[in-house]
């Protein structure tokens, strides 16, 4: 691989663990088993690179072709259930708040780096004049995991409720897909991945929420 792949190949697995990390969180909160928190942190990790391969008519997606993003996704899910599992007052009183801090830097993180690997596998399919089509599958990468995750576990999709998302990673697409066209694929899912987890942090910190009915 040269230093282009590899770099891909490190923030996927990051991104990996990330998102599925994220999912077993919230699979543990619903009380699940280690089952039901194993196949939620699989479906949040991946599931959004499903959806984005089928629509580029990418068949059978990568994640059945490269069996390491499962793989990583389970070890990730049974090991937050494992901690979680013999540390429960993370989830109550006052670490409850370090609880929800962790929960947002990991889907944070997911976010950011899904987010441009969607666009990136857009570009390698030939699609780099498409920028509609690119900040689609940018966005549906990034929030499809995790869209699947909260319809799974039985709570509000994040997406519609919860900051600024979906905007984030809208956002984080169109600048990796400029990026990309003036300064290449690296300076591009670098600066591109920071710029989600920017607008997350900031939209979390101070509270920004699109207007909605009460």
């Amino acid at each position: 691989m040269n230093y282009q792949e590899i770099i891909t190949f490190i923030m996927e697995m990051l991104g990996t663990v990330a998102f599925a990390a994220s999912g077993a969180m919230v699979g543990v909160e619903r009380k699940m088993d280690i089952f039901g928190v194993s196949v939620l942190g699989v479906v949040t990790a991946v599931g959004g690179g499903v959806i984005r391969d089928v629509i580029l008519g990418i068949i059978p997606p990568s994640v059945f072709q490269h069996s390491i993003y499962a793989i990583v996704a389970v070890i990730t899910s049974c090991v937050v259930f494992a901690v979680l599992y013999w540390k429960r007052d993370i989830l109550e009183g006052s670490r409850r708040v370090t609880y929800d801090k962790i929960m947002l830097v990991m889907d944070s993180i997911g976010l950011g780096i899904f987010t441009v690997v969607g666009v990136n596998t857009g570009i390698r399919q030939g699609y780099l004049d498409q920028l509609f089509l690119l900040v689609f599958v940018g966005t549906v990468t990034g929030v499809g995991g995790g869209l699947l995750r909260d319809m799974m576990a039985g709570v509000p999709p994040y997406i519609f409720v919860r900051h600024v998302y979906a905007c984030a990673s809208i956002v984080g697409a169109i600048t990796c897909v400029y990026m990309h066209r003036h300064f290449g694929a690296v300076s591009a899912m670098i600066v591109s991945s920071a710029v989600v987890i920017l607008i997350r942090y900031l939209a979390a910190h101070y509270h920004w929420n699109l207007p909605r009915l009460s």
